[in-house]
């Protein structure tokens, strides 16, 4: 089906429902057409690089829009399995860069971990794909700069995959605070869940032998495998990723910053602290599972972004949470927060007025504004987010229209940048200074530094 076709059926139900005096919620009314085109010419060819458990997912959502002819994991039991998955019709490969020597391909789907989006994004779009990556964007700052220029020089359509951009109720969330419904904006919370990594020491053992062990590191330092260094438990290595702080906190920011005006730029200054469950070690998990961190912004709104020590979950192969104690809670929150904070038991963003506030999250949207839009609807000539109720959809509308999607890399490298300079103050130690138009940390040479790091041969991203 075209987009033009899709435009027009919108249309004409819209004109239908409104001339026979029914009344159209304005998010019915301008939501996206969703549909999978029909013409076998009008879909796309799909190549897949990593395609373990998230980025089967996507892959699946991608299918129903475009062909899957390649398949790429350096685990062979991945590729082959993903493979199977669609007849066995894709060509299978260990190396990304075969398939994206292929002429055929348009569109990239990303699912590979965390250190290894970038180098993949950067080289997908050189290649003249468009590509739909999975979040947290980057590693580091600077590589979100570099892909922001790549992105800017191909002209090539990069979706990020923070789905709640195209999700009702936090498009609602924004659009209540963006048009005043809680007055004047003051604070705002951001709240992930208490993810344990407390675990270790993890033995090393013998590579299997359908892992490049060596291509998985990537641009990492090498070390001694052990299976809690790969697939999903690669997130709580900081060689690969950055915590829960970039995990869930990519999606969270995302809708705060969002809500705040500010998704073009960030917090002049960020004041971080992290409690680590582990000893120090290449055999432990080494990123911490609570945090806390105060961040001004230049509009004059705090944010505090945090672990929510009550809401507890586990993931990959970890031990019991942590007790927290005392002495710890005054350490990380410090005597200034509210006990609110302190013993919040939900994952979410709360925005919070002079004139009311706001919670949502993955379960709906709630406050008093909420409530009061059956009496008082935001008007049509409000402001109102980009129009987008299905991620996948949006990105392959996007990729035959060309036009931005709903969830842009030059919009995602501001919110991860926010994340990464969490993570900088807690490893560091001390309050950052941040100059969000020059992207630079202020007064302070050794922590602006940390903004890359250490690439290895020959994995090292051009600029």
């Amino acid at each position: 089906m075209s987009f033009d076709r899709c435009q027009r059926r919108e249309f004409l139900q819209t004109s239908l429902a409104l001339t026979s005096g029914a009344i159209v919620p304005y998010w019915f009314a301008r939501s996206a057409c969703a549909e999978r085109p029909e013409s076998k010419n009008d879909r796309p060819h799909i190549g897949a690089i990593g395609v373990g458990g998230r980025g089967s997912t996507i892959l699946k959502q991608a299918a129903r829009f475009g062909d899957v002819v390649a398949v790429c994991d350096v685990d062979s039991q991945y590729a082959d399995r993903a493979k199977a998955a669609y007849g066995g019709k894709p060509t299978a490969y260990a190396d990304y860069r075969k398939l994206l020597d292929r002429k055929d391909i348009d569109v990239v789907i990303n699912g590979t971990p965390d250190h290894w989006h970038t180098a993949v994004n950067v080289a997908a779009c050189r290649a003249d794909k468009d590509v739909y990556t999975e979040k947290p964007l980057t590693l580091t700052i600077d590589e979100g700069k570099i892909l922001c220029d790549v992105v800017k020089q191909t002209g090539r359509v990069v979706q990020v995959g923070t789905q709640q951009r195209s999700t009702r109720q936090f498009q609602l969330a924004v659009e209540l605070v963006r048009n005043g419904r809680v007055g004047s904006l003051k604070q705002v919370w951001v709240a992930l869940p208490y993810f344990s990594t407390k675990g270790g020491p993890f033995p090393s053992q013998t590579i299997p032998s359908s892992l490049d062990w060596d291509m998985f590191q990537g641009q990492a330092p090498v070390h001694a495998y052990c299976p809690q260094r790969v697939h999903k438990v690669f997130r709580w290595w900081y060689e690969y990723a950055g915590g829960i702080v970039t995990d869930w906190g990519n999606h969270h920011v995302d809708i705060a910053q969002w809500g705040m005006d500010c998704q073009l730029t960030g917090p002049i200054s960020i004041d971080a602290r992290g409690l680590f469950p582990n000893p120090e070690g290449t055999e432990y998990y080494n990123t911490p599972d609570r945090f806390f961190s105060r961040m001004q912004y230049a509009n004059g709104v705090e944010l505090l972004y945090f672990s929510a020590l009550n809401e507890r979950m586990l993931y990959g192969e970890v031990e019991k949470h942590s007790t927290t104690s005392s002495k710890q809670l005054d350490t990380l929150f410090g005597k200034d927060v509210p006990d609110e904070i302190k013993s919040f038991n939900r994952n979410g963003i709360m925005f919070i007025g002079d004139k009311g506030r706001i919670f949502v999250n993955r379960g709906g949207v709630h406050g008093k504004p909420v409530e009061q839009l059956k009496e008082d609807p935001l008007p049509d000539n409000g402001w109102h987010v980009p129009q987008s109720d299905n991620h996948m959809a949006n990105f392959f509308q996007c990729v035959k229209s060309r036009a931005e999607p709903v969830s842009p890399v030059r919009i995602q490298h501001r919110t991860i940048t926010t994340c990464h300079l969490t993570n900088l103050s807690i490893r560091l130690g001390r309050k950052l200074d941040w100059d969000p138009h020059k992207q630079l940390i202020v007064g302070d040479p050794q922590a602006n530094a940390w903004q890359k790091r250490e690439q290895r041969k020959p994995y090292i991203i051009q600029a």
